[in-house]
């Protein structure tokens, strides 16, 4: 079998271009070529995605979505709080949740249509975490949700009901940080060193260790499989991928999906972290962060509601409607889109907070998202006295208010939104007559029959607060220019 594997990266390349379009046409499986693609213009129009971290963690429900590594952590939390409730990892480890994980009250046209409901466009469901678990059946594993727990094709069922209601399918992978992240188990006697597990608890390495050539091989198989059987139109990767050795599996892997793409007639999106890819190549990610200024490429943020974990726990804290509508006004105005994550329970079931949240930001979105959607960058994002977060990792730990403005276009119109309900007038400077920016013709209020009182002058654009606000949390206003004759 190793025999066989070692070639696959050569045998990717040459049976995925037979399919009748000509080499030209098509991409090759190096960063040159790769380096043309361009983003489709359903993600740069779309802004808005739901990301789902669910799986046997979901079971625990302790810590966070890394509990299967915490729990092999010895001195840990997770550890102490593992042997209290199931017991020694010798006796019970974590394959031992998997029959717990039943998924009994998922229903994914339900899930489909609260996504609906949010206003996102896309969803991008976990396939398979970090704890080697997939949520599909794959010919590669039996440790899957089909032959195990829920014995369910979760990723196909969703797939299926994202079609339903209109919204766009994607997933993610995780696999290649399996190779390291249940090595705790190896250091005290637990079932990660027991032989009959050792295809699910897999190689349990150091992280310092580079990934042997099967390992990787069966990381491309994985990712092809569930190109082949799900047709995703965002494939999202995490950090680890960055691996040197992994370069040549990036390029394979990255050729054979853009080519799907041009196969479905569909634009196809990669999101890679950090230095994964060359710019141009794919889709940049950052994790729970954001950019301080408009990039001249698309990009996206992927944050969670749950502050504490991305998977559900029963002590995670939650974000606002407030925090996520004013982060997505932030991102878009400077040309990224906004991948908003929830941590379903164990049954299948999606907690009361996240679902306010998302349907908060649904009705913010319902009467303003001619604001969002469609849109792209004006020359300046914005101004106002807040600093934004730059950078992963970053939250916007100050709040923003109503003194700070965000533009976004659709051809000649601009959108300049507050982040809040201003309450008495605003000054937008960059709007003054003698900006150079134009001089305005009409403003309107999006939701709102009320005339605008504004006034343009030369420290500003004068807008006054309205009398009633058709939307929470903030106001978008809707800016023509006179024609220049």
């Amino acid at each position: 079998m190793k025999r066989y594997l070692s070639l696959l990266p050569a045998l990717v390349l040459s049976l995925f271009f037979l399919t009748g379009r000509t080499q030209t046409e098509r991409y090759q499986a190096n960063w040159e070529s790769l380096k043309t693609y361009q983003t489709p213009e359903w993600f740069r129009d779309a802004k808005f995605g739901i990301f789902i971290h669910w799986g046997v963690y979901s079971v625990p429900a302790f810590g966070s979505e890394w509990y299967p590594r915490q729990m092999y952590i010895q001195g840990s939390d997770e550890f102490k709080y593992h042997i209290q409730h199931f017991g020694p990892q010798n006796k019970f480890g974590y394959k031992d949740f998997i029959p717990m994980f039943r998924a009994e009250q998922f229903n994914a046209d339900a899930w489909a249509e609260l996504f609906k409901q949010s206003g996102a466009k896309y969803v991008v469901p976990v396939a398979e975490h970090h704890d080697g678990f997939a949520m599909y059946g794959t010919a590669l594993s039996k440790w899957n949700a089909v032959e195990m727990g829920p014995h369910k094709d979760i990723i196909g069922l969703l797939s299926e009901a994202l079609a339903r209601h209109g919204l766009i399918f994607g997933l993610s992978s995780h696999r290649i940080e399996h190779w390291w992240f249940l090595n705790g188990g190896r250091t005290f006697d637990s079932d990660v060193i027991d032989p009959k597990y050792a295809d699910f608890y897999g190689p349990a390495r150091e992280e310092s260790e580079t990934p042997s050539p099967e390992y990787m091989n069966d990381w491309l198989l994985r990712c092809t499989e569930l190109v082949n059987k799900y047709k995703p139109q965002l494939f999202w990767f995490d950090w680890w991928i960055e691996q040197p050795a992994m370069d040549p599996y990036r390029k394979s892997f990255a050729s054979f999906y853009y080519n799907k793409g041009l196969e479905w007639n569909k634009g196809v999106v990669l999101n890679y972290k950090n230095l994964s890819f060359p710019e141009s190549a794919a889709v940049l990610d950052l994790e729970r962060g954001k950019l301080g200024g408009i990039r001249a490429l698309p990009w996206q943020t992927d944050d969670a509601i749950g502050n504490d974990s991305w998977g559900f726990t029963r002590t995670n804290h939650f974000k606002t409607a407030n925090y996520v509508i004013t982060n997505l006004i932030d991102i878009v105005s400077k040309n990224g889109n906004l991948l908003l994550n929830i941590g379903p329970r164990s049954d299948g079931t999606i907690t009361q907070e996240e679902t306010d949240v998302l349907l908060g930001t649904g009705r913010w979105l319902s009467i303003n998202g001619e604001a969002i959607y469609g849109t792209r960058p004006w020359k300046l994002f914005g101004e106002g006295p807040t600093e934004s977060a730059s950078g992963s990792f970053a939250d916007q730990k100050i709040p923003f208010t109503a003194s700070d403005v965000r533009f976004t276009t659709r051809g000649d119109t601009l959108y300049a939104i507050m982040l809040g309900l201003p309450q008495e007038k605003i000054i937008i400077k960059s709007l003054g007559q003698t900006s150079g920016n134009g001089i305005i013709q009409s403003i309107t209020l999006l939701g709102s029959q009320e005339p605008v009182g504004w006034a343009q002058k030369k420290e500003g654009l004068i807008i006054h607060p309205a009398s009633n606000y058709p939307a929470e949390h903030a106001a978008a206003f809707k800016i023509t220019f006179k024609k220049k004759s």
